[in-house]
């Protein structure tokens, strides 16, 4: 169990963390900041937080354990504001959805501390966003990546293991390189088009028009593109080219399957249909886990 947590950014992914150590009962105490007073305010009031620190770095005085779950352009000026007292005993995780750019953040701003450091994704989220929606359950059953660097402390990437197993993750290790690349693929172009279909839509004439004649599949399809445009702007742009290439690769395949239509290849977009409709229907989410390394 762990004494005290420090939590900088009270919000659905950090509240949700709290909550599910409470319950779990991995922490005796939690410390939180958020940029907002309000948001820290309102996670106490909830009870995901004990105290309200008046910055990052007070939040962190006294922790054994801290969680970041800020944007992740913020990553670097918080492990900077927090820097001074991140001591070798100390665990440290963020949650965010690159990781690449957060180990270089990490990096600059820890120094000689980055080894407390252990970058984690938990695969989970919503389209909703604030500690309103703080759910004790977000992460159970949900995967979780850890990326650690050649500096990564072998004492805190074992609890960093144990806390996401405790909390019902499922846990796996990847580089950063790596994961950028797979996450570019599964996760930031499928939103990358969720972005772009409701615009292409509404840009039109008759787009309101459309939007009140779809149904589930529409609304299934596009559901990920109400998530919260900052936190996806920061993301797209941290992974542009691992983004933008698999966006070539995504604009290529649509190509072929619009060259087959314009030539009425029946058989050709019979072909290319069948083979993702067969590969979705055999694929189930977290089956395989991720190989550790790259």
């Amino acid at each position: 169990m762990f004494e005290q947590l420090g939590l900088i950014g009270c919000g659905l992914m950090g509240g949700s963390f709290a909550l599910a150590m409470k319950k779990a009962g991995l922490v005796k105490r939690v410390v939180g900041y958020s940029k907002s007073p309000s948001t820290t305010d309102r996670a106490r009031q909830m009870g995901v937080i004990d105290v309200e620190a008046p910055s990052a770095l007070l939040a962190v005085a006294g922790a054994d354990i801290v969680l970041v779950a800020v944007p992740v352009a913020a990553t670097e000026a918080t492990l900077k504001a927090i820097r001074h007292l991140v001591t070798p005993n100390m665990l440290i995780m963020d949650v965010g959805s690159t990781k690449a750019d957060v180990v270089q953040a990490a990096r600059r701003a820890l120094r000689d501390q980055v080894g407390s450091f252990v970058p984690a994704h938990p695969i989970t989220g919503r389209e909703v966003s604030g500690v309103e929606h703080a759910d004790a359950e977000l992460y159970s059953g949900r995967q979780v990546i850890l990326t650690p660097i050649e500096r990564t402390l072998t004492t805190q990437l074992s609890q960093a293991e144990t806390v996401w197993t405790a909390l019902g993750c499922r846990v796996s290790s990847m580089s950063p390189e790596s994961h950028d690349a797979a996450f570019a693929a599964v996760s930031h172009l499928p939103h990358l088009l969720a972005f772009a279909m409701m615009n292409s839509i509404t840009g039109q004439a008759n787009g309101d028009d459309f939007l009140s004649l779809a149904g589930p599949g529409f609304r299934d399809f596009t559901r990920i593109a109400a998530s919260d445009p900052k936190v996806w702007r920061d993301i797209l742009l941290s992974n542009r080219e691992e983004l933008l290439a698999q966006s070539r690769l995504f604009q290529q395949t649509l190509q072929n399957i619009e060259q087959a239509m314009q030539k009425s290849d029946a058989q050709a977009l019979e072909d290319m249909i069948t083979l993702a409709s067969e590969t979705r229907a055999h694929w189930r989410m977290g089956a395989q886990r991720t190989s550790k390394g790259r």
